[in-house]
């Protein structure tokens, strides 16, 4: 007779979810899904506001990845205006982006991932966190958070706010670098690039000790799917601006669009089990599941851009091969970008034309705009549509983690594979909460809600409750 076993929440993630595991009569893992509790409606809410509020209102979303949703806004609207932001701006913009995904990556890898890495994924919970990262490695923690406050500070320079920028507008930005704040953005960056080159090979290390001592992360955590990521001039890595490249699990590339035909590939579907609304890749009457973030972009450029980076990536391909589709290896492509963005923004800050006109005049007549950037977590679409008035009549976000929808349910049904028989409920949660934070999903970005329940996980059988495990939060 089959079972159900509930995990509710998951924890170390941003936002709150449960999981349901439905068991096969024998006893074996037969499906798996991420439910997300909380209601999806900030589309709605932005329905009849002003279109140029959007940047400040969006970024709201998440305290997570504001700067994200900020840039991705501003992005829209310009399309929407029929504008297109100087020179200056544009590099500006890119700086910005540059010290969030470095924030929220180090974030993600050492804070949220770390104690996996570390500690191990049968650690004691009440030491599996930030903490016991501190105990264990106080140094590799320390570089950590320093590394964390460069990208956060970037950010805050460039975005007039740490947590939700504010310089960023339709048209352009409203900052203007000085040679003062240029030299001061250099030191920060030269500081960065010790600190990142140093910690990519300790992340390295410790994922490789990980792997060796959980040898199903490299056999059963297999997951052969599309991937997306967006590639800029001669299929390189961009963050701010290109086109989506979709590769199929064999890396051929399947297609690749604009961000303003991203309705003619994506497709949203709604469930009823969870209010994420899972997307899906459209080609000739047929639909793909597909994965972005991390690994997704690693799979679909051709190289990052930047020398370094590419270096790791070549290291990356001759041991996992092109493309990947080992769940585990999202920590070693976070890697590989945590360099690429410090030395993209080097470039950016040696590029004269940082110098300049940063805004150009706006004014709406009645259209609709879309935008896009690749969040940390993967691609990010915004659309409005905008009356003359400068009114939003209409909203549409895509997020990663709704894009990730079913690979991460796979990722659940590996981990649940491994370890629901014959380990123990703490390494069924271990191992199915560590399968989840490979792909570091923002809940909060993909239903726009908040709340909060305590950890629990229960055996079902025949609709009656027959075991109970709970972890205090």
């Amino acid at each position: 007779m089959s079972r159900t076993i509930t995990i509710d929440p998951v924890t170390r993630i941003e936002g709150h979810a449960k999981v349901i595991l439905e068991l096969s009569d024998d006893g074996q893992v037969s499906s798996a899904a991420l439910v997300v509790n909380e209601l999806r409606g900030f589309e709605r809410i932005l329905v009849g506001m002003e279109a140029d509020r959007m940047p400040l209102i969006t970024a709201r979303i998440c305290g997570v990845c504001p700067s994200a949703h900020h840039l991705a806004a501003v992005k829209a609207l310009d399309a929407a205006a029929g504008v297109e932001a100087p020179p200056a701006a544009k590099l500006l913009r890119e700086l910005l982006y540059m010290g969030h995904v470095l924030h929220s990556h180090v974030l993600s890898l050492f804070v949220l991932q770390g104690p996996d890495l570390i500690l191990g994924l049968d650690a004691d919970p009440s030491i599996r966190n930030v903490v016991g990262v501190v105990q264990a490695n106080p140094e590799v923690a320390k570089k950590a958070l320093r590394l964390r406050t460069i990208g956060q500070k970037i950010n805050e320079m460039v975005g007039g706010r740490g947590t939700h920028p504010v310089t960023a507008v339709a048209g352009g930005i409203t900052f203007e670098l000085t040679e003062e704040k240029r030299r001061m953005l250099e030191s920060w960056l030269e500081e960065g690039m010790a600190l990142v080159l140093e910690l990519a090979s300790v992340g390295k290390t410790l994922l490789f000790k990980l792997t060796d001592r959980y040898p199903d992360l490299l056999t059963r955590w297999v997951n052969r799917t599309y991937s997306m990521g967006t590639v800029g001039p001669n299929g390189t890595l961009s963050f701010y601006d290109g086109l989506l490249r979709m590769v199929d699990e064999n890396g051929t590339v399947v297609a690749e669009f604009p961000s303003h035909d991203y309705d003619k590939y994506l497709v949203e579907k709604t469930v009823a089990w969870s209010y994420m609304k899972p997307v899906y890749f459209r080609k000739d009457g047929a639909t793909h599941p597909y994965r972005v973030h991390t690994l997704g972009r690693i799979n679909a450029v051709d190289r990052t851009g930047t020398p370094r980076a590419d270096a790791e990536l070549a290291e990356f391909r001759r041991i996992y091969g092109r493309p990947c589709h080992l769940t585990v290896m999202h920590t070693y492509a976070r890697l590989i970008e945590m360099i690429h963005v410090v030395e993209r923004a080097q470039e950016i800050l040696a590029d004269p034309a940082i110098f300049g006109e940063t805004r150009v005049p706006v004014r709406f007549t009645g259209s609709r705009g879309i935008g896009h950037v690749e969040a940390p977590r993967g691609s990010l679409f915004h659309d409005y549509t905008i009356d003359d008035k400068g009114i939003v009549r209409a909203a549409n976000l895509i997020v990663a983690t709704q894009q990730n929808c079913d690979a991460i349910n796979t990722a659940i049904e590996h981990a649940a594979q491994s370890y629901v028989v014959g380990k123990g409920d703490s390494a069924l949660l271990n191992g199915i909460e560590f399968a989840i934070r490979c792909y570091d999903p923002c809940l909060a970005c993909a239903t726009h809600a908040v709340g909060a329940m305590p950890m629990a996980i229960e055996v079902r059988q025949a609709n009656r409750v027959i075991h109970t495990v709970r972890r205090p939060l």
